[in-house]
């Protein structure tokens, strides 16, 4: 009997501690990015009596007579199974729709979570909003581009200054479009003026002269060629380049005037302010020679002056988009994401964090929709994975089998009340 009664007493600890884990689940049913837990039982070891004997010639074989001694809780596992994702509205909120947790950090440790409750602090920094720990990914360089291949520490934190960050283009082309008059006279000109930017955001009015038709065309014209012009660029009345510079030509058209042999001619510019000299190339493929008047203006050209940071915007792949008051618009980061051969083996640490445990394996870092990893919806956040139908179930079920072991030990209780009472 008193085994009958310890058996009934482990069953009451068992039950109890499932009680408690489906407790915190149903406690954690608004709480974002929480992973539920479930509780699995395994009997003790059991009392032999009698071991198995095998059959004989004349005898069948007997079964071990054996009497259990109770149960234990043998595992807590985690479900990582994907909760439903919750719009906020806010650029800075996060979720992940299928594998992977974001990297966290405090300057020191890396944590791991699936809580993207994100924001910027006073320095622009992107961190947890809950805890203030800053938010791990790759930071692009100052022509935008991104290396994933760089490795990820705690110093890897992303940060963008709202405001205060600036960002300048250097120009490299120039398009233009348009048409010079086929029967233009021999003297005639025509000039239009763009406006490109150095490396530090200083701007140049390039001015580009189109000047002396010549029919025939002179020089060493390409095959088809009927005429040609000359042209000469300047800033600021300083010759900056002209078709006899370099690798530049002439511009020679053809009987249907379009423009033949090379289209692209590059200039030098050299700024005073303490820029570096840069080149610009001067797409003039779009220029024709036809009977009707010059017209000559450049369409695009690829430089911004200085500006500052005024927005961002996270794509699905976690790349980081600014848009500064420019114009400009070029990837300023990415968010790094982790994913482990078994997520369940994370410890929990509480904060809606988890850390790295033997048996989670260690983290393999990487991109956003890259090597199996999830993406990136901004103005979402992915909300419990806790089934409140389930959970109200286990706890009917669970509140039963704790009130069927109080009757064990209490009907124990009577027995051996009732052995006490035989010496009377």
């Amino acid at each position: 009997m008193w085994q009958a009664m310890l058996s009934g007493v482990a069953s009451l600890k068992a039950h109890q501690q499932k009680m408690n884990v489906i407790g915190n689940n149903i406690a954690n049913i608004n709480t974002t990015g929480f992973k539920s837990s479930r509780v699995h039982f395994q009997d003790l070891m059991a009392q032999t009596f009698r071991a198995a004997s095998r059959p004989s010639a004349v005898l069948g074989g007997v079964n071990p007579m054996q009497v259990g001694l109770g149960v234990k809780v043998g595992a807590i596992d985690v479900h990582t199974l994907q909760g439903a994702l919750e719009m906020t509205g806010r650029t800075t909120d996060l979720a992940i729709q299928g594998n992977g947790y974001f990297m966290l950090t405090n300057g020191r440790d890396v944590h791991y979570s699936r809580d993207g409750a994100f924001g910027l602090d006073s320095s622009g920094f992107l961190v947890h909003r809950g805890t203030g720990w800053k938010v791990l990914g790759w930071m692009a360089d100052a022509g935008g581009r991104i290396d994933t291949n760089q490795p990820i520490n705690a110093s890897s934190v992303l940060q963008f200054p709202v405001g205060s960050q600036a960002a300048v283009r250097q120009t490299t082309v120039v398009e233009y479009t348009g048409n010079l008059n086929a029967n233009a006279l021999p003297a005639a000109t025509y000039a239009a003026t763009v406006r490109v930017y150095d490396a530090l955001g200083g701007a140049h009015d390039v001015t580009i002269t189109f000047t002396n038709r010549q029919t025939p065309p002179v020089g060493t014209p390409p095959a088809g060629a009927v005429s040609s012009w000359d042209w000469s660029a300047s800033v600021g009345g300083v010759p900056v380049g002209d078709y006899t510079t370099g690798t530049n030509t002439r511009l020679y058209f053809n009987g249907r005037g379009e423009l033949v042999g090379a289209t692209t001619q590059q200039i030098t510019i050299t700024p005073t302010n303490g820029a570096p000299p840069f080149t610009v190339n001067l797409d003039l493929s779009q220029i024709t020679s036809l009977a009707t008047e010059s017209i000559v203006q450049p369409v695009y050209q690829d430089g911004f002056p200085p500006g500052t940071l005024q927005e961002f915007t996270i794509a699905i792949d976690g790349t980081i988009q600014g848009v500064f008051s420019n114009g400009l618009s070029r990837p300023m980061g990415r968010i790094a994401l982790s994913l482990f051969a078994n997520p369940a083996g994370l410890f929990r640490l509480g904060n809606n964090m988890w850390r790295v445990t033997d048996n989670s394996g260690l983290p393999q870092i990487g991109a956003p929709t890259t090597g199996g990893l999830g993406e990136i919806n901004a103005g979402y956040l992915e909300q419990s994975n806790v089934d409140l139908g389930s959970e109200f179930a286990d706890m009917i079920v669970t509140q039963r089998g704790f009130q069927a072991n109080t009757r064990i030990v209490s009907v124990v209780d009577e027995l051996l009340a009732d052995v006490v009472n035989m010496k009377r």
